[in-house]
């Protein structure tokens, strides 16, 4: 019997497409995640989606399941501390996977793994939400959320033919 998808994950799918404007401009539901998440909850006035917003996206979906959001949301790093800690053997759909990059951090949920990637689905990611490869070496943290029990198991995936590691997520 399959696993189902945690409620985070799926209302992260939801997003899937979701883009930032070209510009000056900013996408009216990336700004409406930052405005309901709020001050509070990203740790400072979000006012542009040309400001990295992979946690702000993680945030989002987790506020939509009713779960708590890591302090200072919109830090990437913020979120190697939340919840609990998974071994890389524990991974399941929906864990929270925290990288390091150039420059900073990038989050983004679990999906599956090559031998070389985690897939990830994440927001800003080529400035939009989708699902990128990232490098394993590349992962500093995995976590869960504290009051949600552990649905899963790591998910193998073919590497998909064409499609380069992501280097740069901002």
């Amino acid at each position: 019997m399959a696993t189902a998808e945690p409620a985070w994950l799926k209302a992260a799918r939801a997003k899937l497409g979701t883009r930032e404007a070209p510009g000056a401009a900013n996408n009216p539901t990336i700004m409406g995640w930052a405005k309901r998440l709020g001050t509070k909850a990203l740790g400072i006035a979000y006012n542009a989606d040309s400001v990295p917003w992979c946690g702000v996206f993680v945030a989002a979906c987790m506020q939509e399941a009713g779960l708590p959001t890591a302090p200072i949301a919109v830090r990437a790093s913020a979120w190697a501390g939340y919840g609990i800690s998974l071994p890389r053997h524990r991974l399941a759909p929906g864990a929270i996977l925290v990288f390091q990059r150039p420059g900073g951090g990038h989050v983004a949920f679990y999906v599956g793994e090559d031998d070389n990637a985690y897939h990830v689905l994440g927001g800003n990611q080529s400035d939009n939400v989708t699902v990128a490869r990232i490098e394993k070496a590349r992962c500093v943290a995995a976590r869960w959320p504290i009051s949600v029990p552990i649905a899963g198991s790591p998910v193998r995936m073919a590497a998909r033919a064409g499609v380069p590691l992501s280097r740069d997520e901002a």
